[in-house]
Parts: structure tokens; C-alpha cells; sequence
């Protein structure tokens, strides 16, 4: 397949149906919000923002919101059983449930996609409270994934309506963290163009990049993945699907564990990846172990960098090389029990791919992984 990258702004400004300004939040649907809360303060340095519960009228769920520069997560669980978000948490476990993105007009993007073919999540509506007022809609995506989109150019409050200011005495500083680089999604056996049609036809994304399953393979596993972009380059939904291989692939555990297809890993930006890969393993992530062989004569691949070798060996991070520059790279391990949802940290000197040179390398630390937990 074609791995040449094209520019990210090919789709001009003028007929873009559906411009996006980037992602507003990432909502995670949680076993226990409060204490997820915590996790993402004390392990990653995001700082508390907005809470919604029973103390703001909302009767059904709570949800707690952390931010860390351009990156915010929503963090919610339901207060009792038998409803969506509680069938949604026992049958996937703690994952990714929204991608919301920011739009300057919500009513507009959800007509569009819905001529287009969408599946409607929420039809428009606005919410109000005395900081002004913020329009939401959303349609369905792979498996129970949704976007929504918002449009909150009329809103000076600290999150959404619904939502009060959130204090904590507690506040860890931040790690470096700055915004959400992209999201990959796994999907089912031959849905990957199912999903690559949906995004060019239905949300006007272009297909910039595509590996398969002899880009991406080890000696016993393979997947492919085509990398979805939106006009001006600002949304990013790389999408996965399984291919044959000797042993089960990650992709493959993945959609096992997680009982259906969903968010695989959100990759999130920094501008000094060794800070922040030495900030976030203090404080208990762990991340996949790369063999020291890897840096043996990886400067003879990717030519000079500005960092020094000797803390990125010693952190595990990758590198690889576009014609654009180069970037460096590090994947967590899961951050709960089930082998699901994983978080890339990535900082870019130029590059505009996604490490096609530390595929193998990867892949070989996630089958390690795999064969530990008995699912390769």
C-alpha cells in the first residue's frame, strides 16, 4: 500500500462541510470516577477543573473533569445499575466512550453528517446557565464510540453548563503533557474500510497514510491500519483492524477483552518527551520495555537528533524519520485490568507520521506483553 504522507491541510477551508477545531474533550465512561480522578492527578498531572453530580441537579451519574493544558478528560460513572453507562462499563470495562470534537457551529455539523449517513447520538441542543451557553450533538462511530460535537464560542464558564468549579488542596504539577495528537480506534475483521468510507464520506476525512499487514507484523502477529485526517489536520483517527497471523494479534486481545470495537490508545503530545516520560514513570506509569539492541544503531537510521541517547535508551523511548523530520515516541502499558485502552506520549521535531520504524520493535514489546498474560 501507499505510504507516502500527504499534506494535512487537503481538503481547502472554503468546502470543508465539516470544520473542526480540534478536540474539545475525551469522556471515559469509569467504575469509579472519584478515584480515576485521582489517578489521572497523581499519575499524570492533570489538575481538577469541573464536577456535575447530585449537588449540581445531575441525579444519574457524576462525572469529574481534569485538564492539563489543551487536553481535557471527562471522567463518569453512574450511581446506580440498569442504564447505559452501567451496561457500557460491565461489558467493556473503564474505556473511551467520547470523542468530542469542537466545531463553530453544532446544529450545522450534526445536519451534515447526518445527510451524510450518521447514526444520530444526540440531536442539538443547548445548554444555558448564567456564563452563557454551549450547543452539543453527536452521532455513533465504531462500536459504541461516539462523537459529539461543541460549540462553545458563547460560554465563559470554567467547563459547561451542568458543570460547578472543582477545588482541590491536592493539585501534583503538571508532566508536560500539551494535546491529544491523535486516537486509534480497533475495529472488527475487514471493517477497517467499512470505517475509512464512513470518515470520507460521512465527516469529509482524507485517507493520509496507510500500512499493511507487511508494514505492520512480527513473526507471529499482523494488523493493518489506514490513518484518517480531517481538512486542516487538526483531528487525526488512525483505525485498526486485525490480520492473519501465526498467534493472536494485539488487535485482536484487544477486541476480545473489550467484548467489541473501541478506542485502542490515545496518543498525547509533548514538547520535551524525556521530562515527561521520567515525570509519569515517578509516579507509577509503566511503560512497554524496548531491548537495548533497539538503540544499537538506531542513529544510522534516523540520522542525528537534538536530544541525548543515553536517557532515551534508558526510558525506552522510540524514534523514527519522515522526510518532514523525526519523532520520538513511547506507549504505556494498559492502564487498567483488562489489556484495553493504552496511552502514547509522542513529541514531534518535524514529523508528521506515525513511527513506521518502531512497528516491529513495538510490536515484539506488545507480544511480550500478550504472551505474559497467556494471550498470544
Amino acid at each position: 500500500m501507499d505510504t507516502t504522507i500527504q499534506s494535512a491541510t487537503v481538503i481547502d477551508s472554503t468546502t470543508d462541510f465539516l470544520p473542526l477545531l480540534g478536540t474539545d474533550y475525551i469522556e471515559f465512561y469509569t467504575g469509579n470516577a472519584k478515584q480515576a480522578a485521582h489517578f489521572y492527578k497523581t499519575a499524570f498531572g492533570f489538575q481538577s477543573l469541573a464536577y456535575a453530580g447530585p449537588e449540581t441537579g445531575t441525579m444519574d451519574k457524576v462525572s469529574y473533569v481534569v485538564r492539563q493544558n489543551k487536553i481535557t478528560f471527562v471522567l463518569t460513572t453512574p450511581l446506580r445499575p440498569g442504564n447505559a453507562i452501567a451496561d457500557h462499563i460491565y461489558k467493556h470495562g473503564d474505556g473511551v466512550k467520547v470523542l468530542a470534537l469542537k466545531v463553530e457551529n453544532a446544529t450545522a455539523a450534526y445536519s451534515e453528517t447526518i445527510n451524510r449517513g450518521a447514526k444520530p447520538f444526540q440531536a442539538p441542543v443547548i445548554l444555558k446557565d448564567s456564563s452563557g451557553e454551549v450547543t452539543m450533538s453527536g452521532i455513533h462511530t465504531y462500536g459504541e464510540t461516539v462523537h459529539v460535537f461543541v460549540e462553545r464560542e458563547q460560554y465563559n464558564g470554567i467547563f459547561m453548563p451542568g458543570f460547578r468549579e472543582w477545588k482541590t488542596d491536592y493539585n501534583p504539577a503538571p508532566t508536560g503533557l500539551l494535546h491529544v495528537d491523535h486516537c486509534v480506534g480497533n475495529v472488527g475483521w475487514n471493517q477497517m474500510n467499512t470505517w475509512v468510507k464512513f470518515y470520507e464520506a460521512v465527516m469529509g476525512f482524507k485517507n493520509i497514510l496507510s500500512f499493511d499487514d507487511k508494514d505492520i507484523s512480527t513473526e507471529y502477529s499482523a494488523l493493518m491500519s489506514k490513518v484518517m485526517s480531517n481538512g486542516n489536520g487538526y483531528v487525526k483517527f488512525p483505525i485498526n483492524e486485525p490480520a492473519q497471523g501465526k498467534k493472536k494479534s494485539q488487535v485482536e486481545e484487544y477486541l476480545d477483552f473489550y467484548n467489541g470495537e473501541g478506542v485502542q490508545h490515545v496518543a498525547i503530545a509533548t514538547d520535551n518527551i524525556i521530562h515527561t516520560v521520567t515525570q509519569l514513570k515517578s509516579r507509577g506509569i509503566e511503560f512497554l520495555s524496548i531491548p537495548q539492541s533497539y538503540y544499537s544503531n538506531i542513529l544510522d537510521r534516523v540520522g542525528t537528533i537534538d536530544e541525548d541517547l543515553e536517557p532515551i535508551s534508558k526510558l525506552g523511548i522510540l524514534i523514527d524519520r519522515d522526510e518532514e523530520g523525526y519523532l520520538l515516541q513511547i506507549f504505556t502499558k494498559p492502564i487498567q485490568d483488562r489489556p484495553t485502552l493504552f496511552f502514547e506520549i509522542i513529541q514531534r521535531k518535524g514529523a508528521r507520521s506515525f513511527g513506521k520504524g518502531n512497528f516491529k520493535a513495538l510490536f515484539e514489546a506488545l507480544e511480550r506483553e500478550q504472551e505474559a498474560r497467556g494471550n498470544l
